[in-house]
């Protein structure tokens, strides 16, 4: 053989040896890439040598530092010194600043100083005073005014003028301050804490956010000023001897660390002159169509105005004047009632969830990441059936003698919770009552369903008493709450009220002030990142004297527990309860189980909408699972049905791509899996060009696998051990939605850790259709792809590169061998 031969031998196998190889390697999984793509924009710094303590081992990072709104921001760190017990040196200080310049804030720009509060580290620690500090040059005593105590100014960004007094709450106070004076670290030399994040709409004075043209937001900047066993004059931190300068002293202000953060911009409006169509209704849908509304304007010519309200109220609107333009987001359908009455469409755009979350700060390391929950642990605090919730401390009624005081005490919480069982709070508060919203709605309905699909829930509720004898406040006990299915919100029953202050009787306090109510999911989440319940717990001794909220827990002591939605739990970097299901499986809301969930429902009695069913939640399947879904009539006007067709296709395509920028579907939601994609279209194409017939071809198909127009059954075909989303995505992450709920500022947060699923069978018999198997990212790609999740176009690419290199192998081949055979052709014979 030649040389050229052999070389061309040699080339021929190499090609099939790559072949080979390209075929048998594993896909990336692109879940992960998408998790880690999430992550990009962490940033972890070092600290510096200070001059009284070395803080070079410190390592701090801050989880995201773009795409930032009003939100929670999860901060961890190690390599830090185990904060002391007694002294409680050794601790980190955090605020947030704006700033102008590349290098970071001036200390003069920073939010910190309202807190003044003793903390155990000494009451100067947490003000913007800088007593006791040699190197301090700036703000030194005046001989003139001898007793007046230096302090660090804050000047506004806004543009007016500075503070006055050491004590001026001007622009923040107590009450709305984010500061964090006081984070321990732990035994380990880590620490963690959630640190929420202000836009220009809950504090104008920093600017974050605010818009500056061209889709960009005001940066800001987050200051991390860690405190060691010294004091800035170089004084040893003791029991007797605590810290007595501020961070923004100039010795300590030395060793800050500082991290940019990027924020979208707040307040950016549609054009103006289009056509305004109002939309209303679930808080499950407020923090996807804040976040969609912006890119809906700029491509459909429409203005949308969402307007929050309980489903209950929406389903109201749009049946009484079905000829009105109105989207109407709900979790149960809409009924239509009476001849005549014009066709209501419904078109699943949002799949989330109710969850019970929590933020616990430990005071011996860190956040506590897991409880779990019972049936019957929600019901007991539902029902005002603790001490605490009704009386505080010292006057409990005689109706509740021998009940635990409050959950954390409570033997069936440490029977679930074990590891907790030896959690003591030292100088924390205890357990707060658990914060819910005083809207009627779809989602509280749900919640109630469960606690009556559990036998243990059910018998408590109707008064029977836990193993341990704890029983039900009987004044709740005559409302139905085990069997009534058509409770959609969570009284406050209790009559008990007792005196704050025995010489003043306007301090008579009752439930409501103990466990007030919040506005909605979204304010009770926020509350519980502030650990502010909104109890009126402190007494005013003004003029006239009056009850009132103290301010609520300090950051590092927050013990808050609530009921909100996912997406707002996600958005505050709350951590999600494991909520036991039907066949006793603790569950967390991640992106698997809530697909799970999905997978659990079938249909209501309006064909194409799935009703949750918290009962048939098993395995996997998180209970507290929803579908929203957009209603509309078909006797709209057709310009008005267009223009809400065009939105449930953006909903249901481009708005399914997880992310956090605007127009993208914010983590605490999980994309539609294929046959709900399916349905949506349908119901667009329904809606924008009614059916002749008067049917409508949402309703047809068979199971849940989902139906394509004029009643064929959905596209989504194939089978999986898995129909939902992969085990690695977690619900947690960015969300949008500001403060005050759908307003425009909107935030995210880093989530929950994740649950498991075992759901089986074919993908073509579920609501997910044929999407059996497909990772979180496939699933939320799908819209951008043509019908192929990343994962696919992977896929076809890998085996598109395989034939080239098997067809470059066999003419690498086929060369030498045709040759061969032409040198030894025999002569045909003359």
């Amino acid at each position: 053989m030649s040389r050229a031969s052999r070389g061309r031998t040699a080339v021929g196998l190499a090609l099939l040896l790559a072949a080979l190889v390209v075929g048998l390697l594993p896909l990336p999984p692109v879940s992960q890439a998408r998790a880690a793509e999430a992550e990009t924009s962490a940033v972890t710094k070092e600290g510096v040598q200070g001059l009284h303590d070395d803080f070079s081992d410190l390592r701090v990072t801050v989880h995201q530092t773009r795409d930032l709104r009003a939100q929670g921001v999860r901060i961890t760190w190690s390599g830090a010194a185990p904060t002391q017990q007694y002294s409680n040196a050794n601790i980190l200080q955090v605020m947030q600043c704006w700033g102008e310049a590349e290098t970071g804030p001036r200390r003069e720009q920073c939010q910190f100083g309202a807190l003044n509060k003793d903390y155990g580290a000494g009451l100067g620690s947490t003000l913007r005073e800088v007593q006791q500090d040699p190197g301090e040059t700036e703000y030194v005593p005046d001989p003139a005014h001898p007793f007046d105590v230096p302090f660090v100014p804050f000047e506004p960004a806004d543009g007016g003028p500075a503070t006055t007094d050491r004590t001026d709450d001007t622009y923040f106070s107590p009450l709305d301050t984010n500061e964090a004076p006081y984070l321990r670290t732990g035994a380990d030399g880590t620490g963690e804490t959630v640190f929420r994040l202000l836009t220009v709409v809950e504090a104008s004075h920093l600017g974050c956010g605010e818009s500056t043209g061209g889709g960009k937001g005001r940066a800001c900047w987050l200051v991390v000023v860690p405190r060691g066993a010294h004091d800035a004059d170089g004084s040893t931190a003791t029991l007797s001897n605590k810290y007595d300068s501020s961070p923004l002293s100039a010795t300590n202000w030395a060793q800050r660390i500082v991290f940019k953060l990027d924020f979208l911009p707040v307040g950016e409006s549609c054009p103006l002159g289009q056509p305004e169509r109002p939309a209303m209704g679930s808080e499950l849908a407020t923090d996807a169509m804040t976040s969609w509304l912006p890119k809906l304007c700029g491509t459909t010519g429409s203005t949308f105005q969402f307007n929050q309200s309980g489903e209950d109220y929406a389903r109201t609107q749009l049946s009484s004047a079905s000829s009105d333009p109105l989207l109407a987001f709900t979790v149960d359908p809409v009924r239509i009632e009476g001849e005549g009455a014009p066709e209501v469409v419904h078109a699943p755009t949002a799949v989330s969830g109710v969850a019970v979350a929590f933020l616990i700060e430990d005071p011996r390391s860190s956040l506590v990441h897991e409880i779990r929950l019972t049936p019957r642990l929600l019901a007991k605090m539902l029902t005002g059936s603790y001490l605490q919730d009704t009386a505080l401390t010292g006057q409990d009624p005689q109706y509740l003698e021998g009940n635990p005081v409050n959950w954390r005490a409570d033997p069936e919480f440490l029977e679930v919770n074990p590891r907790l069982a030896d959690w003591v709070s030292v100088r924390g508060p205890t357990p707060e009552s658990l914060i819910v919203s005083i809207e009627n709605s779809d989602v509280n309905r749900l919640v109630w369903h469960w606690l009556q699909s559990d036998d243990e829930a059910k018998a408590f509720l109707s008064g029977s008493p836990d193993p341990w004898g704890m029983k039900i406040n009987p004044n709740y006990q005559e409302l139905g709450l085990a069997t009534d299915g058509s409770i959609d919100g969570f009284p406050k029953a209790d009559p008990f009220t007792r005196l704050a202050n025995e010489q003043y009787e306007a301090s008579l306090i009752g439930i409501t002030d103990v466990q007030p109510y919040a506005n909605d999911m979204h304010d009770a989440a926020l509350r519980a990142l502030r650990g502010d319940s909104g109890r009126k717990t402190f007494w005013d001794l003004g003029t006239p004297p009056k009850l009132t909220n103290g301010g609520g827990q300090l950051p590092g002591r927050r013990t808050q527990i609530a009921i909100v939605d996912a997406a707002s739990a996600a958005r505050y970097g709350l951590q999600t309860a494991a909520l036991r299901n039907a066949d006793g499986t603790f569950v967390q809301p991640t992106a698997e189980s809530l697909l799970a969930g999905v997978e659990s429902m079938k249909d209501s009695e309006v064909a194409g909408v799935l009703a949750p069913d918290p009962g048939a939640a098993q395995g996997g399947a998180y209970p507290l699972t929803a579908v929203t879904y957009a209603a509309a009539s078909k006797g709209m006007a057709q310009q008005d049905r267009t223009a809400y067709a065009q939105l449930i296709r953006y909903a249901a395509g481009d708005g399914q791509v997880q992310g956090y920028a605007p127009g993208e579907l914010p983590p605490g939601y999980v994309p539609l899996p294929a046959g709900l994609r399916d349905r949506a279209e349908a119901a667009a194409a329904a809606l924008e060009k009614p059916d002749p017939a008067g049917e409508d071809p949402t309703s047809g198909g068979t199971g849940n696998g989902g139906a394509a127009a004029g009643g064929s059954t959905g596209s989504a075909g194939g089978s999986g051990s898995d129909g939902g989303l992969g085990a690695d995505a977690s619900v947690g992450g960015a969300a949008t939605g500001g403060d005050g709920g759908a307003s425009a500022d909107g935030g995210g947060a880093a989530g929950a850790p994740g649950g498991s699923s075992e759901g089986s069978g074919s993908g073509a018999d579920r609501p997910g259709g044929g999407d059996g198997g497909k990772s979180p990212a496939d699933q939320q790609n799908v819209a951008k792809s043509g019908g192929l999740t990343p994962s696919e176009v992977l896929g076809v690419l890998r085996w598109v590169l395989l034939g080239v290199l098997a067809l470059g192998a066999a003419a690498a081949l086929a060369g030498p061998l045709l040759l061969r055979f032409s040198v030894r052709r025999p002569s045909v014979p003359g």
